[in-house]
This record gives structure tokens, sequence and C-alpha cells, in this order.
């Protein structure tokens, strides 16, 4: 090999091994800078191993070639001693100061006591009505009422029950009302006809409306559970008398009329305002100078056949009198006067003769004219 052929191979060799030893010092500075820490903070946050490291210590990918098992362990019971977990307030918010007691005390309501009964109420025990007591009600535009019952039966003196169906809701007053009614006055009465009083048709009570249903009329006192529409009574024999039948005996539905108007400030019924034609209305309403209204009709049992011609007029009765036209009366005068004018001078003519009575109707009445009858024109009238 020639000089120049040396040379040229070395120079060749040189460049090679020069590039391959910068690549390699290259790389090696690389992996110096890479694995030293930037920042010493940074370092000392990347060091600090996280308190749930452990846990998840199974999770990580496992060398090649070992096996572990990592064991997580559990926490320990609670003692049954320990206390409880919440927090505890501190002394001070536990000890209450007497000035907080008595601001406590000023600012809390007092209790209101608890309401007793009424006299009514009272004295509406088991033993004359089973009327238990309800709330009180509170509607709108006045509605409701207080000391308010529900009257489901009356007990009668001999401890017999008089259901009210359906049971009615009503002030106390005027459910104490109707039991004394019923006890003291409709129970006699069933009696005297040989039977009991079981059942009270209770028609309507509690009901917020104006009165007769109108809308915008004056609240009725059924409004104010003072009122009770009473239809009739069915008594023990399975019999039913209806207070507004005209088949009734009439003095028996006065002797109802007269006991229910002594005992109540309204009563309401047939012939009052076309309202009440099939029931009674009753209530305890006040008014100025304790007025009572009483508007109940007893009318007479219809007949059974009604009668095909008038009955005839009895002989003892005064005759009638017919008053006379007065076109009447003008011919009758005139023709008087002419027939006693014709008798003066017949009798001075012919003097003791006599007529009959016939003969003298017939000259006193004029002979009168016949006219053609005459049709009369119908004028149209306009619609």
């Amino acid at each position: 090999m020639n000089f120049t052929a040396q040379k040229a191979s070395r120079k060749w060799a040189n460049g090679v091994f020069g590039r391959i030893g910068a690549a390699m010092v290259t790389a090696a500075m690389a992996v110096l800078l890479i694995g030293m820490p930037v920042e010493p903070a940074w370092a000392a946050k990347t060091s600090r191993a996280a308190p749930w490291d452990d846990l998840f210590k199974h999770l990580q990918p496992r060398a090649r070639g070992k096996a572990r098992h990592v064991v997580v362990p559990l926490p320990k019971p609670r003692p049954a001693e320990a206390t409880s977990a919440e927090p505890e307030e501190p002394a001070r918010k536990g000890q209450a100061s007497p000035e907080n007691d008595k601001a406590k005390q000023q600012a809390a309501p007092a209790p209101q006591p608890a309401p007793q009964p009424s006299a009514c109420r009272l004295a509406l025990t088991d033993e004359v009505a089973i009327a238990p007591s309800i709330p009180d009600i509170k509607g709108a535009g006045g509605c409701g009422g207080e000391d308010l019952v529900r009257l489901e039966a009356i007990v009668l003196p001999d401890k017999r029950q008089v259901s009210v169906k359906p049971a009615a809701i009503l002030r106390c007053k005027m459910a104490a009302a109707l039991a004394n009614w019923i006890r003291s006055d409709i129970a006699p009465l069933a009696e005297r006809l040989g039977t009991a009083v079981s059942n009270l048709d209770n028609f309507d009570s509690f009901e917020c409306r104006g009165r007769n249903r109108i809308v915008g009329a004056q609240l009725s006192e059924h409004g104010r559970a003072n009122a009770l529409d009473v239809r009739a009574f069915k008594f023990t024999d399975g019999s039913t008398i209806s207070l507004t039948d005209r088949t009734v005996p009439r003095g028996l539905r006065e002797s109802v009329l007269h006991s229910a108007c002594t005992r109540f400030s309204t009563v309401l019924g047939p012939g009052s305002d076309w309202y009440h034609e099939d029931h009674i209305h009753l209530d305890l309403m006040e008014r100025r100078n304790n007025y009572r209204i009483c508007q109940w009709d007893v009318w007479d049992s219809l007949p059974q056949k009604a009668p095909l011609l008038p009955a005839e007029r009895p002989d003892e009765a005064p005759p009638r009198e017919v008053a006379a036209k007065p076109d009447d009366a003008k011919s009758g005068a005139k023709s008087e006067a002419k027939s006693d004018a014709k008798s003066d001078a017949k009798s001075v003519a012919e003097p003791g003769a006599e007529k009959s009575d016939a003969e003298k109707s017939d000259e006193a009445a004029p002979p009168r004219e016949e006219k053609p009858a005459k049709k009369k024109r119908r004028q149209n009238r306009r619609s």
C-alpha cells in the first residue's frame, strides 16, 4: 500500500471515530442533565411519599421473577367505652348565664291554657245525647262557629236512643235545644200514638251557604251551624210521619207546630217562602227584642176524590141578591110610568073595568123592533 492510500484510510478512520466519540459525549451529558433535579424544592417534593402509596402497592406492576403479596391492615375496632365522636361544645356554651335564661323566657311565648268546656257542653252529657265535641270551624265569609258537636243520637229518659240520620254538625246550644224537644215533646206524642220515635230525618245541618241557597244572599243560619232541617220522624213500629204530608192528621201536625215554635226562635214550613214546602226549618237565631218567627201553614188534608158537581145549596141559606143592570133599570122605570098613565086613562073612561095581570103586562111592555144583525169588522192589529 502506498503512502497516499494509508493517509486516506487513516483520515477516514479518524473522522469516523471522532464522530462516534462526539456522539457518546453528547449522550452522556444528556443523561446527566436528565438525572439531575431542576430545583431542590421539586426534588424534595418528588421524594416525599404519599400516605396512601402503601395501600396501592399491590396494584403496581410487579417485577418479573418476583412475587410480592401485600396485606393491607384493617383498622382496629372502636372500644365500647369510647366517647361519642360528636364534637363537644365549649364549656362556655354549655354553661348558660342567668341573663341568657331571662332573655329566653321573655322571648318564648307563654303556653296557652287548655280551653275549658262550656256550660252547655257540661250539661250535654251522654245521658242526654251522643254528641262528641269537634274542633272549631272558621270558614270564608263568617261560616263556621265555636263549641261545635256532632249530634249522632238523642237519649230518651228510658235510655232508648233516637238516631239522627245523618249525624248533624251543630252548635252545642242548638243540639241541646233539639235534644230537649225530642225528649220532652216528640217522645210523649209518640207514646200517645202507641209507639216510640226511633229516627229523626236530618235534611240539612251545617252548610256554608247563603239563605235559600241564593248566590250573594245573606249568610244562612246553616252556615253558622245554628240550624237544622227536619223532614220526618220514624217510629219503632216501622211507620214514618212526614211533617209536611197533608194525609197526616191535622191535629198531630199542629201539635208538632206548637211545640217547635215554643222552643226555637225560627220555624219555617209550608206557606212561608216556597223554599220549605217539603221540610221544617228550625234555628236559634238571636234577634232584637227576642223577636221570633213561626211560619208554618198546616194545610187541610185533600179529599180522596174530587167532586164532579158543586154541592147543593142548603135550604136555610139566605136568598141570593142579583144586581140589576143599568139599562134594565131605566127601561123598567119607563114602562112602569107608561103603564100607570094608561091605566089611569082607562079607569077614567071605563070606571069599574079591571084587567088581568097578563093583559097589564102586555100593555106595559112596548113592542121591540127587530134590527138586522150586523157583523163586526175585525181590525187588523199589528203584532
